[in-house]
């Protein structure tokens, strides 16, 4: 009998950073959805992988990761980066170094939102943030934003004001593309481009790849079908590797396990790494 395909996906966040839950719950959540690999990608950090590894009692292979926050031209590039060591002391500097910045950020845009009238606290983000406080993100003030009544789901926070176009948006940055990629390669990973704009994909994609991109992230669920396709078939076409994740932080995204890739479509990416 034909054992059925694995159920692949590539881009989770933990309460490492700015997901839901904890690295060992996010895996015996992957199990439940029906998944076989997963990713813990979290933000500018490794903090989760150890704890997602440690589970035991799921058949789920955790790929240790980590999405590294940058910019290009004035917009946010994020760089995916799989089969790092977590531990690897250039790793565990920067991870240091972006959870300052991070708190840091934040500051800058609670004012950026006390000027628009919208009054959030420090402490109400960090109140939300828990055990996340170590990296402050967005979803994080998007859920101090619903708390205090300033709007109605996670969506509404990111549309009005702290999306890329909203009024309180400041990006994530430490390193440059080129800084990250490097980062990565000295942490023994690979280097892919976390959903990339389809706009932006083919201007952006040769310069990233000059500087040693390796794969890019081209099946998510929020994305035109069609753009995908078109991505897929550039990457392809260049040589790089293709991966797809669903960039899941908790249920606002649905339930965990309802998108998943294959094998046909990221297999040269689990060769890559013996899986």
């Amino acid at each position: 009998m034909q054992e059925p395909p694995l159920r692949i996906d590539l881009h989770l966040h933990s309460t490492a950073s700015d997901g839901a839950l904890a690295p060992d719950a996010l895996v015996h959540a992957a199990a439940a959805g029906g998944l076989d690999v997963i990713a813990i990608t979290d933000h500018d950090t490794t903090g989760g992988v150890a704890a997602a590894r440690a589970v035991q009692s799921t058949r789920v292979h955790v790929i240790p990761g980590i999405e590294v926050s940058t910019s290009l031209d004035g917009n946010e590039v994020h760089i995916l980066g799989y089969f790092i060591d977590p531990q690897h002391p250039s790793v565990v500097d920067y991870s240091r170094r972006a959870a300052s910045w991070r708190r840091e950020r934040m500051r800058q845009m609670i004012r950026l939102l006390d000027g628009i009238g919208v009054r959030i606290a420090y402490d109400d983000v960090l109140a939300v943030a828990g055990v996340s406080a170590e990296s402050l993100g967005r979803p994080h003030l998007a859920r101090a934003l619903l708390e205090r009544g300033y709007v109605q789901s996670h969506a509404e926070a990111f549309d009005r004001y702290i999306g890329n176009d909203a009024p309180a948006f400041l990006p994530a940055q430490l390193l440059d593309p080129a800084g990250a990629i490097a980062l990565i390669h000295e942490a023994g990973g690979v280097a892919v481009w976390a959903h990339p704009r389809p706009d932006r994909f083919e201007p952006d994609l040769p310069r990233l790849v000059e500087v040693g991109l390796e794969g890019v992230e081209c099946f998510r669920p929020r994305v035109a079908p069609s753009d995908a396709l078109r991505m897929e078939r550039v990457a392809r076409d260049a040589g790089l590797l293709v991966t797809g994740g669903s960039d899941w932080h908790g249920e606002w995204h649905g339930p965990l396990g309802d998108y998943a890739v294959t094998r046909d479509e990221v297999g040269a990416f689990l060769d890559r790494g013996g899986i």
